[in-house]
């Protein structure tokens, strides 16, 4: 848990799913702020800590054992030759997710609800503060929501069918949160979100805090409700609610003419106190791709590969190779430094969910319209006909998302939500491609249940 440092593993566990109490703390000096919430707070202590929450919500993102990563090697994006720690490979690749693993399969856990709660703490605080006008702490609240919504968001990926904890703000002596599953932490995610909206809406023109430069143009009440709503289209197309996700992205920062970079990030640096971007591996990279991206990159009409695989990877010039069976030939380029920024949603990922979604509402015109300036604009492919069924154009619309949001975090999730992980490749004939993270063991044990354990 990098927010806060703990006595036990088992504390840890009930902190995390119930509240948290500063007797089994000590300050954390990178979330200023907090500690001053829960006593007597005060207008700087909560800007200190609003802001503070763009530092958690970036942790164990971009890390070598981080939710990029470790997403990108379960959908056969990314593999991870570290001659240190063989797990990459006879946990991630075996399929052999270990709930006690807080670096593996347990992992993804402690951050998100670390973040979660610090949130809360900020929210509880604001009835008791005073130095803000009422827009300043709506813009507060619709803020912290948001960044709570998409850290749900990001835990119910992971873990899928074994579901998640809602239900965290309680006290440190209540009875843990029990877990729910998928579909409602979902449909909980979709309205946190129109409650930050809603909050937003009532925020005036400015911030009270400052954002990253990772949220460039999406940093005043009004930006970041674009953003708030582009999370929402989202949630809903993997809700398979189309309709309400056509009605978010014209509410959001899409641009169907416009530049794919346009969105949200997460920002690192290399100055005194910064973090920095783990999925830049430098010269002798232990993080590469997997062959198959190389090996079966659409090609264009030159016969060159697609623009956005030669923009993201290219050959290594030392292959990897490891005893296990497994090897690779190609490394990723596009975090090409230790201040890269990670995407969180950007304008491509909304163009290729405004496709889906009016595929899916009869509208093949628009979807195909928004596929082909994909493929032309940013593949430098050629434009391709109307798929004959829904199958194809799932088909279609996969391949899309593969080489457009390479290793940002979804094509494993993609696969699984279309039923099509059993289509990824294996690379040896041991491996599985697990379905979903499994709950953390100390969970499990918090509740006194056994392990493994979910919904």
């Amino acid at each position: 848990m990098n927010n806060r440092f703990l006595t036990t593993a088992a504390l840890g566990a009930i902190l995390l799913t119930t509240g948290c109490s500063e007797d089994f703390m000590i300050p954390d000096l990178n979330n200023p702020g907090l500690e001053q919430l829960e006593g007597s707070p005060t207008r700087s202590a909560v800007v200190d800590a609003t802001q503070g929450l763009l530092i958690g919500g970036r942790g164990g993102i971009s890390t070598q054992s981080g939710y990029v990563n470790h997403l990108g090697t379960l959908g056969r994006e990314a593999l991870t030759f570290d001659n240190s720690d063989p797990r990459y490979f006879d946990e991630m690749l075996a399929g052999a997710l270990n709930a006690g693993n807080g670096a593996f399969g347990g992992s993804g856990w402690a951050p998100r609800y670390a973040n979660i709660r610090n949130a809360n703490i900020v929210l509880n605080s604001l009835d008791g503060v005073s130095g803000f006008s009422d827009a300043e702490l709506e813009g507060i609240r619709g803020f912290a929501k948001t960044i709570q919504a998409l850290d749900l968001l990001l835990v119910i990926n992971m873990r899928g069918a074994n579901g998640a904890v809602l239900d965290v703000n309680r006290p440190l002596d209540a009875e843990p949160a029990p877990f729910v599953a998928e579909a409602e932490m979902l449909t909980a995610v979709s309205d946190l979100l129109d409650e930050a909206a809603a909050h937003l809406n009532s925020a005036g023109g400015d911030f009270a805090f400052s954002l990253s430069d990772g949220y460039a143009g999406l940093d005043d009440p009004a930006g970041f409700l674009q953003f708030n709503r582009a999370l929402k289209a989202r949630v809903e197309v993997y809700r398979g609610n189309y309709s309400a996700a056509i009605t978010a992205l014209e509410a959001s920062f899409l641009d169907l003419d416009g530049d794919f970079d346009i969105g949200a990030y997460y920002s690192y640096g290399t100055g005194s106190g910064d973090v920095t971007n783990g999925l830049f591996q430098g010269a002798d990279p232990q993080i590469v791709a997997h062959p198959t991206v190389w090996d079966e990159a659409p090609l264009k009409a030159g016969g060159e590969r697609d623009d956005r695989v030669l923009a993201k990877v290219e050959p290594l010039e030392t292959p990897k190779s490891d005893p296990r069976g497994v090897t690779s030939d190609v490394r990723f380029i596009h975090y090409g430094s230790l201040s890269s920024p990670t995407p969180i949603i950007r304008n491509e990922e909304l163009i290729l969910l405004w496709a889906e979604a009016q595929w899916f509402t009869g509208g093949a015109g628009e979807a195909m319209a928004a596929i082909n300036d994909v493929r032309t604009r940013s593949g430098g492919l050629d434009a391709v006909g109307t798929p004959g069924s829904d199958d194809a154009f799932v088909d279609l619309l996969l391949g899309e998302r593969r080489w457009s949001l390479l290793l940002e975090g979804h094509r494993w999730l993609d696969m699984r939500r279309f039923d099509r992980l059993d289509e990824l490749p294996l690379d040896r004939a041991s491996d599985v491609v697990p379905t979903a993270f499994p709950i953390p063991r100390n969970e499990c044990i918090a509740r006194n249940l056994s392990v493994p354990c979910g919904v």
